[in-house]
């Protein structure tokens, strides 16, 4: 496990109802394409990695596929518990998962591939336990990111926010790649996989400002810890930063439109 999977460790670890209730519900929009992707129906065994709440794992139970779902995260292994019932959940996390070599027809991993140190190499243990001819369904954030996804960012930078010492600088060079369709499609090839589809997402992401701020101010992900991680004088600074910025999203209802773009790629064993 690399020094970037120990800090995704640690910045999730007591945040799943804060994220459940806060940026689960954009992370929701691309998973019935997902879904549609892998193919799930009826009987289908279905590995849902990186579960958090468990919208995929829920969704995957209502086409009558056999669910399996796992995440690093206790706390978010309970929730998905909560919202799929009828699925099998346990607590496992990449680049090892706690499955046997090619035990599922498809593995959806949604928005998970952003959140480990070495891409390449949680592929190919998705691709371990996918039988051959299987199927592999993703979804990866697009860089540069859209300027809804860039709102915060640009919240932190305008306060001149130091990053916190225990946040990593990002991947190994050996270990990025380019957060575009050809990228993505190489990196699946990289690992043994051949992409049958790979394209790019793009939405707008209805939501109040109270509802977004939410999450950073409650240490959720990347940005959420290069929030807590300021003195509370600069805390204060995001938030004003965040406050202005904001109206060049918000519609005459007081909600703010957040344009977002992932990319969505579909493999084969």
């Amino acid at each position: 496990m690399t020094a970037f999977d120990e800090s995704e460790r640690l910045t999730w670890a007591g945040r799943s109802a804060a994220y459940a209730a806060s940026f689960a519900r954009l992370c929701a929009y691309p998973v019935p394409a997902l879904l549609d992707i892998a193919g799930v129906g009826p009987g289908v065994r279905v590995l849902d990695v990186g579960t958090g709440p468990g919208t995929v794992a829920a969704q995957a139970c209502a086409r009558d596929a056999r669910v399996t779902a796992t995440d690093a995260d206790p706390g978010m292994v309970e929730l998905a518990a909560q919202a799929a019932p009828g699925a099998e959940l346990c607590v496992g996390a990449l680049p090892r998962l706690p499955f046997a070599e090619a035990t599922f027809d498809t593995v959806i991993a949604n928005f998970v591939l952003n959140h480990v140190g070495s891409p390449r190499a949680a592929l190919a243990e998705l691709r371990r336990v996918l039988r051959p001819g299987g199927r592999v369904a993703l979804t990866i954030w697009a860089a540069p990111p859209a300027p809804g996804q860039a709102l915060l960012g640009r919240a932190i930078q305008a306060a001149g926010a130091v990053r916190p010492p225990h946040l990593p600088t990002g991947l190994a060079p050996e270990e990025d790649f380019p957060r575009n369709e050809s990228g993505l499609a190489a990196l699946l090839a990289s690992a043994g996989l051949h992409a049958t589809a790979c394209e790019t997402l793009r939405w707008d992401h209805r939501v109040t400002a109270t509802e977004w701020w939410s999450g950073p101010a409650a240490g959720v992900a990347f940005t959420g810890q290069m929030v807590v991680g300021q003195p509370p004088h600069t805390q204060a600074e995001i938030k004003h930063h965040f406050d202005i910025l904001s109206t060049e999203f918000t519609d005459t209802q007081g909600m703010l439109t957040l344009p977002h773009a992932a990319l969505l790629a579909g493999a084969r064993r």
